[in-house]
């Protein structure tokens, strides 16, 4: 893939899913600190408990988990903003806590693009009674960097239905509105 292609995999998390503190590891703004581990290496059990209780306590809301209805309506709502600003979306699920995307955005302003679709979706799950903030700030986007990588990527993201993920790919056509 050329370097001016802008595909990227971008994934992100529902509010207070994943807090400094986590067992599962974490990053703080800037790496001012830094977590021993990650979630396929977490750091020793006990370690960081205080932090994470500590963000729990500061959180302004409860931590968001989105039912299956909810997934469907927010992976939609998504999908529908990303074909308005002309991002092309090739693969794309919403789970209870997390969203992956693998798209290639019209420039490197990933995070805006996808700011916007959070945006749109959480209008949507206001619906369902969602409070305005559904989404962590901010998002992971990883460029992709050659054709096997992007494949990967696809089959990863595909692979989050067997988890209850709401997954929609190019081959699911578009979307179905009425």
């Amino acid at each position: 893939m050329s370097a001016g292609s802008k595909w990227y995999h971008v994934n992100g998390n529902t509010y207070g899913t994943w807090l400094h503190g986590d067992r599962r590891g974490w990053r703080s703004r800037h790496g001012r600190d830094h977590c021993t581990g990650d979630y396929k290496n977490p750091p020793a059990a006990g370690m960081y408990d205080r932090l994470e209780e500590y963000s729990r306590n500061i959180m302004k809301a409860e931590p968001v988990v989105l039912t299956v209805v909810q997934r469907g309506a927010a992976c939609d709502a998504m999908l529908e903003k990303f074909i308005a600003c002309g991002v092309k979306v090739i693969a794309l699920s919403v789970g209870a806590k997390h969203y992956h995307i693998l798209a290639q955005f019209p420039d490197a302003r990933v995070r805006h693009w996808v700011g916007l679709a959070k945006k749109s979706s959480s209008r949507i799950l206001g619906k369902f009674g969602l409070p305005g903030r559904v989404w962590a700030r901010k998002c992971r986007a990883l460029p992709i960097v050659d054709r096997s990588h992007q494949v990967n990527t696809f089959e990863y993201i595909l692979a989050h239905r067997q988890q209850g993920s709401r997954v929609w790919t190019f081959r699911d056509g578009p979307l179905e509105t009425g």
